[in-house]
């Protein structure tokens, strides 16, 4: 699965993630129809590839194109989201693509709503250490 993403990059803040398959069964027994996972609004799914992140402009004179001045490099505001969470995020903000028959879907970091990581540290969820 992973080969397959190989030459898949994503692009800004952008998040490609590996759907997980949703229970057909309610809490109290009931089996759903399929077209009913289809609709929910929220879905779980793993990180499989991250974007750099939000560009920050570069702090460059406008002219210095003109005089034929090199670019300075775009930097990034990292995402917060890592390749391997698993993430929780609204189905209808996505966009479903497939790569060698796998189904993926493509959403905003804005679209999700949380992850769940393994190996949180301090850092993660924002307890400073003394």
């Amino acid at each position: 699965m992973i080969d397959a993403l190989k030459n898949i990059v994503v692009i800004g803040d952008r998040v490609l993630i590996k759907p997980l398959e949703a229970s057909n069964r309610t809490g109290g027994g009931l089996y759903l129809p399929p077209s009913v996972k289809e609709r929910d609004a929220v879905h779980t799914g793993v990180v499989m590839r991250v974007g750099p992140g939000f560009p920050i402009p570069a702090n460059q004179d406008p002219d210095s194109v003109f005089r034929g001045e090199p670019a300075e490099k775009v930097n990034y505001v990292p995402l917060q989201v890592r390749e391997g969470d698993e993430a929780l995020y609204l189905h209808q903000n996505g966009y479903e693509i497939e790569v060698n028959g796998e189904r993926y879907v493509i959403v905003s970091q804005n679209a999700i709503l949380l992850v769940v990581r393994n190996d949180l540290t301090d850092l993660d969820i924002g307890i400073d250490t003394i």
